[in-house]
Formats: structure tokens, C-alpha cells, sequence
């Protein structure tokens, strides 16, 4: 592929389905390709495929929907070198930028400006030993730290990263029980009798359109 393009996937007007912006209307890009395959995974079908377009390309279509914010995700987005010059493009365009990346690659180039999402990946994912925790240096206020979880062992793993990290104190907190796998009810019910300060975050791009539909 051309250095300077981008593979993407999908361009997509939709209600964002998770975290801080939950609801709200934007547009998602979803690039392809990722170097994770969480036993979950419910984007497989950005792994490989989709259409090379510049970066130029890519903010024309943007443009088109007149929405904002933007949601960049994968895949994994940080593996493709051109997003960091998408991301700078976004923001000297006055939108609003979200990054959401698996916690596999530092995140220390991503702008200032920028919403990152760092889904840190749970022993249930079977892609944990792939975290760099080093990344939470550089997560702040308005940034999320999600966890996405299968289970109850999940669910104490990521309880013991929060209170080891203090992630609670400089990020935005999301919990994401896996759909289908765990009862929403079930995490609300342990995340009340821990007290614990964190957002429960479901997915709910599929409970508006459905599990199947992968995008409006």
C-alpha cells in the first residue's frame, strides 16, 4: 500500500455506539487491518479488504455527511502511518476527534486534541499479554480507558489495573460487558456493590439497529 494513503474500510454517518459520546450522531472510520484477534471480536470483517484513498479523499467524504464528531477505529488505526496526519487535518478543520486503539501500540503521537478510547484488552480477549500500560502515561482528562468484559475474572482483572493505575483519577472509566456473553444486569450489580467509579458503556449501535448491522 501507498505510505501516503489510507486503507479504508468503511466511511459511515452513524449514532456513535459507546463511551463519553454514546448517542450522539458522527462519522466513523474504520480502517482495516489489526495486529490483535481478540476471542470477541466483532469488527472482523475490517481486517483485510477495503479501498485505498488519501487523505485528502478521506476528508472530502467526511465532509459530505456535515457531522461531528469523528470516530477513527479499526482494525487498529494506529497501524496505518497517514491517520496521524487525518487526525491534524480533523482538528485544524474544527472537529471534533475520537481515536479508539487495542492498547498494543504507544499512544504518544496521538494529538492533544483528540479523544482517545484505549481499549485495554482483558485476559478473556486471549490478547492481554499485548497491552503496553505504558500508554496510561499518557491518558487524561477527557480520554477513556475501556474494558471490555466476558466475565467475572475479567471483571476483577480490570478492577485490580484501576485501583494499580489510579486510572479513575485522570480518565473517563468504561466498563463494556462482551454482547451476548455477559447480562448487563450481572456487571451493573458488581460494579454498585464496588462502588466502583467507573461508566458501564453498552454497545448501542446494536441495540438500536440490531448485533448483525455493522453500520447506518
Amino acid at each position: 500500500m501507498d505510505t501516503t494513503s489510507l486503507k479504508i474500510k468503511e466511511i459511515v454517518a452513524s449514532s456513535l455506539g459507546e463511551g463519553t459520546c454514546s448517542g450522539m450522531p458522527g462519522v466513523i472510520v474504520r480502517l482495516t487491518g489489526c495486529n490483535l484477534r481478540c476471542s470477541y471480536c466483532d469488527t472482523t470483517h475490517a481486517y483485510e479488504n477495503g479501498i485505498e484513498m488519501t487523505v485528502d479523499q478521506v476528508m472530502r467524504m467526511i465532509g459530505k455527511y456535515n457531522l461531528s464528531p469523528v470516530l477513527i477505529t479499526g482494525g487498529e488505526p494506529l497501524l496505518q502511518e497517514p491517520v496521524y496526519e487525518l487526525m491534524n487535518r480533523l482538528i485544524d478543520e474544527k472537529y471534533g476527534v475520537l481515536v479508539e486503539t487495542n492498547g498494543s501500540i504507544l499512544i504518544d503521537r496521538i494529538p492533544g486534541e483528540v479523544v482517545t478510547v484505549l481499549d485495554l484488552k482483558c485476559p478473556g480477549s486471549g490478547e492481554c499479554h499485548r497491552n503496553v500500560f505504558t500508554n496510561l502515561d499518557y491518558i487524561s482528562e477527557p480520554d477513556n480507558v475501556k474494558f471490555v468484559i466476558r466475565d467475572r475474572t475479567d471483571y476483577e482483572w480490570a478492577v485490580n489495573v484501576i485501583d494499580e493505575y489510579g486510572a479513575e483519577d485522570y480518565s473517563n472509566i468504561l466498563i463494556s460487558p462482551v454482547h451476548g456473553a455477559l447480562d448487563p444486569k450481572e456487571l451493573a450489580e458488581w460494579m454498585l456493590a464496588d462502588q466502583l467509579y467507573a461508566r458501564i458503556s453498552l454497545q448501542l449501535h446494536k441495540i438500536i439497529w440490531g448485533p448483525e448491522e455493522r453500520s447506518r
